[in-house]
């Protein structure tokens, strides 16, 4: 099985199917009245669409080989790993700026004025969740 989409549409449908059974744990309510399982039924029920369309689709485009570089996963684990050590014990307006400076190491090329803009949408986001949203997020 070396196709990359294909196996690219059976894990966006495992997730679905992860989250989307963990869900239907929470009461889910009606449109009218949600409850807290709605939302989460909702998102993973259109990701396992699009896993499923993706996972079909893939027999009738080019079939592309499965590669993948060792080193760039562990950049990224060390960015993802990194954003949670620093949130808990810093702040995590700097692990967002970390993660995105680290995680763009994986990447093609590496723009500092883009990592800058990137970590500026991230952190104004994070605001937005906070202040409006009312989560309780380490900012600062």
């Amino acid at each position: 099985m070396n196709n990359r989409n294909f196996i690219r549409g059976i894990f966006l449908m495992a997730i679905a199917a992860l989250f989307g059974g963990v869900a239907t744990n929470y009461s889910i309510g009606s449109f009218s009245r949600s409850g807290p399982g709605l939302f989460p039924i909702m998102v993973s029920s259109f990701l396992f669409l699009i896993g499923l369309i993706t996972a079909v689709r893939s027999f009738f485009v080019e079939r592309l080989p499965v590669d993948y570089n060792v080193k760039n996963i562990a950049i990224i684990l060390t960015s993802l790993v990194g954003f949670a050590v620093i949130s808990e014990h810093v702040n995590m307006i700097l692990a967002i700026v970390f993660m995105v400076f680290v995680s763009t190491f994986a990447g093609t090329s590496y723009s500092v004025v883009r990592n800058i803009k990137i970590s500026i949408g991230l952190v104004a986001v994070a605001f937005a969740f906070k202040n409006l949203l009312g989560l309780n997020l380490p900012l600062y």
